[in-house]
């Protein structure tokens, strides 16, 4: 072996090299295959990104174009929806199909399948019309009647000798002695009366007459004083009788009832007014309730109310309202309500609570029926008190009134039918309320709602749906988040379902003019002149002048109670009388928008009715550009004046058609009116 250190060097060098070519040749194979994996992954996740494929989609051609036209959205981002899958540009998660169930039906509306609506147990009920009753619960204090209270005092000083009533609650009748004073001043008084009428007695035919008068006069004061120390008229009577002055006077009951208090004992000194018992005729007694004022608003005199106590389980007593509060309880914003109970059996105990309950019809506060009421006289302080004739109350002895004073009707009446719809069918959040309407089998649409009185299970709605119309009342919160996924008008946002507004003139299937003769036919033309001038100060971006306002409102008002004004026409004259009071007062743009309305009736009307001796024929203009459209209005002149846009666009817009009085066709009835439409309208530029 060769020890020179140069060859030790290169020896194992020689080993180094030889191990490493070892190595790759060994395992050099599986190396180049990790690498072109990994290049391969590399390759296939930047075609995903770029889009050159789809991710998940390396099966056949046709399963891809299938997918590249399907709708994906993402599960937390339903607004985020895209042709083909892929990923969510919000938070990046794989998006899915859209749901079946909510695509592209409408902007408004989902389709529901049969399969899913059985799974989802969607049940609908119908928009029905009917009338409505909202019943108030409420608890309330039964309190003494204090028309029928009476206190016991004392007329003069003195000592209170025995109490014939000597523990609360008895019940005393009325003419009972209730207690015996001692008074000296009683006492004296007794005696002067009598000296001066044995005075009097003694007295001949010879004395004076100045001095008899005043004898006479002195035997009636001192009587007079007896009575006004508490004397009734048989303790007088016995007085003349006896001779017999007497020191202690017998105190009587004024009113039957039961003692609620008895303020003094035998032995006491009391002066003058100062009471002794205070006693309650607790024959009738009140329910004391508190009301919100938007209740208490529609109650009324001699309504009936229902009322059960707990110590008397199961039993319903019936009142009557004797008084509403006219003020409003400024530290709990409440009403005062008072209800009058008969207590003849003495079941009703004052401080004992009850639980009342009212029914009030929802609608206006017309006549109502009342069968026990209808035809009768009621006491205007005591409404229990009912008869079939005229007569005094028994109780104060008021005199009875009609019952029809208080709105009740002698005959049946209709009442006011409101559209109602299921409580769970209303889709509440804030001040926003959405239903589901299922227009078609299976397809349910968004619609805003506009309520009246919640109930208990249903709801008033005053403006969005009719009648006959069926809407989800099960299962609709699985419809609105089928909307939501769909990126579609839902609960969360639905400001978004706003109704199309009219944007095309108003169009009439056929005009029937009807003359008008007579001052009424005069007052109808000048009601359209103060409308021309109206439309012509709007026109020149000017406020109206106050009197072609009033005159308009007041002509209105007239002609809608003219006998030869026929009944569609004063629908019109209604609706131009509720829209032009203040319109001169208003700000352009405010005035301006309630021109909008009147016009529909002007442009409406004038296709109705016109005077006899009209001859100037109306031009009917519309502009398409009006904010929320319905840009109808009527003009005398043929030149286009736009009285929405003023100098602004003044010539924007188009002739519908002209509305000619006094033209008749061979073809037409007699008396049947036409107006002459243009087919090509006109839309002249700015001048």
């Amino acid at each position: 072996m060769s020890n020179d250190p140069e060859h030790g060097r290169t020896g194992s060098t020689t080993q180094s090299r030889r191990s490493l070519g070892w190595w790759l040749s060994r395992f050099g194979h599986l190396i180049l295959f990790l690498l072109v994996g990994l290049l391969l992954i590399f390759l296939l996740g930047l075609a995903q990104r770029v889009g050159w494929i789809q991710g998940g989609s390396l099966t056949a051609t046709g399963a891809s174009a299938s997918s590249a036209d399907e709708t994906f959205t993402c599960p937390m981002h339903p607004q985020i929806r895209q042709t083909g899958a892929g990923r969510c540009p919000i938070c990046g998660m794989e998006l899915v199909p859209a749901a079946a169930a909510g695509a592209d039906v409408d902007e408004l509306a989902v389709n529901i399948e049969p399969a899913q609506r059985r799974l989802a147990n969607i049940q609908t009920a119908e928009v029905v019309r009917e009338p409505v009753s909202s019943t108030i619960r409420t608890v309330g204090a039964i309190e003494i009647d204090e028309s029928r209270q009476a206190t016991i005092a004392s007329y003069i000083d003195g000592r209170v000798e025995r109490l014939f009533a000597d523990y609360t609650g008895v019940v005393v009748d009325q003419g009972d002695h209730l207690a015996v004073v001692y008074s000296p001043q009683l006492y004296s008084a007794q005696v002067e009366y009598l000296e001066a009428k044995k005075t009097l007695g003694q007295t001949n035919s010879a004395a004076l007459r100045a001095v008899q008068e005043a004898q006479r006069k002195l035997v009636t004061n001192s009587r007079q004083r007896l009575v006004e120390l508490g004397m009734t008229e048989e303790q007088l009577t016995e007085l003349d009788d006896s001779g017999e002055a007497r020191s202690r006077l017998t105190l009587y009951a004024p009113i039957g009832g039961t003692v609620i208090e008895k303020l003094a004992e035998e032995g006491k000194y009391i002066s003058a007014g100062e009471p002794i018992y205070r006693i309650a005729n607790l024959s009738t007694v009140w329910l004391m309730l508190e009301l919100y004022p938007e209740d208490a608003s529609r109650i009324r005199f001699g309504q009936q109310v229902q009322a059960e106590l707990a110590s008397l389980p199961g039993k319903t007593l019936t009142g009557r309202v004797a008084f509403v509060d006219p003020r409003v309880d400024q530290s709990n914003r409440t009403v005062g309500v008072r209800v009058e109970f008969d207590n003849a059996n003495g079941e009703l105990r004052p401080g004992d609570y009850a639980q009342a309950t009212i029914e009030i019809p929802i609608g206006p506060q017309g006549e109502v029926y009342d069968a026990e009421l209808a035809n009768k006289w009621i006491s205007p302080m005591h409404p229990q008190i009912i008869r079939e004739e005229p007569g005094d109350c028994p109780i104060c002895g008021m005199k009875l009134v009609p019952t029809s004073r208080y709105g009740y009707s002698d005959e049946p009446v209709a009442r006011k039918e409101s559209l109602v719809i299921p409580r769970s069918a209303l889709l509440m959040a804030g001040e926003q309320s959405v239903v589901y309407v299922e227009t078609e089998p299976g397809r349910f649409e968004l619609r805003n709602v506009e309520l009246g009185p919640i109930l208990t299970d249903r709801a008033v709605v005053l403006d969005g749906l009719k009648a006959g119309e069926s809407v989800a009342t099960s299962g609709n919160f699985l419809i609105d988040s089928q909307m939501q996924l769909a990126g579609k008008p839902s609960l969360i946002d639905p400001t978004r379902a706003v109704p199309k507004f009219r944007n095309t003139p108003l169009d009439f299937d056929k005009i029937s003019i009807v003359d008008v003769d007579g001052e009424t036919g005069e007052q109808l033309e000048a009601m359209y002149k103060a409308y021309f001038a109206i439309q012509q100060a709007l026109a020149a971006d000017q406020l109206p002048a106050e009197t072609p306002v009033q005159t308009l409102g007041t002509l209105a008002e007239q002609l809608a109670t003219a006998e030869q004004i026929p009944d569609p026409a004063r629908d019109q004259l209604a609706a131009i009388s509720a829209n032009v009071p203040h319109l001169h007062h208003l700000s352009l743009e405010e005035a301006r928008r309630k021109f909008k309305p009147i016009s529909h009736a002007v442009v409406t009307l004038s296709t109705q009715v016109r005077g006899t001796d009209a001859e100037e024929p109306f031009n009917h203009f519309f502009c398409p550009m009006v904010p929320q459209g319905a840009g109808d209005w009527l003009q005398a002149e043929s030149q286009l004046s736009n009285p929405y846009w003023g100098s602004e666009m003044l010539r924007c817009g188009e002739l519908v058609q002209t509305i000619v009085p006094d033209s008749q066709d061979d073809s037409e009835p007699e008396g049947e009116k036409k107006a002459h439409k243009h087919e090509e309208p006109r839309n002249e530029g700015d001048e």
